[in-house]
């Protein structure tokens, strides 16, 4: 059986106040409470630590050996706990971050140089994944995640939501005319996602009330891509606000079917697990994000 840190604290308290009632006292102990567990760290060593006399506590040979272990444990322990709250004020470590690529490029990538200025010692690992992840597997202490969250034993922070809107070019609208209506589409070249093809349900219903879930003339698991083939007058494109607010201010991407569209928003939560006590580096990552973003963040 292993010597336990209370048995430590117990024989280094007695030694330092010279006696098992004053010890009793520092540790807020019963006297009985402090013998019986001096007594029993005796008893895993198999050694005499103290002699008791009628008067005071002396130091066996061995007792004065094993008090130069036990106050550098203890010392270490102490120290450990220090750093532990160290890190708590002053953050310090890796930390992998994960995120869909136009998440990461337009969200993420914009706060880092403010992210660092307030906390230089977190090392940032800024890793980009289309895909919904495994944080484990991936080695990710928080993930951002963009629509409806299916593992239930993620923990969610709410960031904000982003609105999905239809956009294309001047250039290709000039070209290939602005569509009135949702039946009109067949007609153009249409940006869609190659996975999941949630993805392709646009926010807008046919005359006959049923959503519009479209199937693309070109394809690509990134919003980037879209937005970039968008962006070179490829066709028209259904894509988060988050990613074409810019565009849109400068006029570049066009919102179609203003009136008609649906207003569908997209959850975007920062996420890591439950089981896992969060580290203050995570903390203070996500609560810059979310400062940094405002209460509204993809809000016009």
């Amino acid at each position: 059986m292993k010597t336990t840190l209370d048995e430590l604290q117990a024989f280094v308290a007695v030694v330092d106040t010279g006696s098992i009632t004053a010890a009793s006292e520092q540790l807020e102990l019963t006297i009985s409470a402090t013998s019986r567990t001096l007594g029993r760290l005796e008893e895993k060593l198999q050694t005499t630590l103290l002699r008791r006399t009628t008067r005071r506590l002396e130091l066996t040979e061995e007792g004065a050996a094993f008090l130069q272990y036990a106050r550098s444990i203890l010392a270490s322990v102490d120290e450990a706990e220090e750093q532990m709250a160290a890190r708590r004020l002053r953050p310090v470590g890796r930390l992998r971050v994960d995120a869909a690529t136009p998440f990461m490029l337009h969200v993420i990538v914009p706060q880092v140089a403010g992210f660092r200025a307030r906390f230089p010692d977190v090392e940032l690992e800024l890793n980009s994944n289309e895909g919904i992840i495994d944080l484990i597997e991936k080695r990710a202490d928080v993930a951002f995640r963009i629509g409806a969250l299916k593992d239930s034993t993620l923990h969610a922070r709410p960031i904000g939501s982003s609105r999905l809107r239809i956009l294309a070019s001047p250039d290709y609208l000039k070209r290939r005319g602005t569509p009135a209506k949702a039946a009109q589409l067949d007609q153009h070249d249409l940006l869609g996602f190659t996975q999941p093809d949630t993805l392709n349900d646009w926010p807008l219903r046919d005359a006959s009330g049923s959503a519009v879930h479209i199937t693309p003339t070109i394809a690509s698991s990134s919003g980037e891509t879209l937005r970039q083939m968008a962006l070179a007058g490829l066709g028209i494109v259904c894509l988060s606000d988050f990613l074409t607010r810019e565009d849109r201010q400068s006029g570049r991407l066009v919102q179609l079917f203003a009136r008609q569209a649906l207003d569908v928003r997209q959850p975007v939560n920062a996420v890591y697990y439950r089981n896992t006590t969060l580290a203050s580096r995570i903390t203070c990552f996500v609560d810059h994000i979310v400062e940094a973003l405002g209460e509204r963040p993809f809000e016009e």
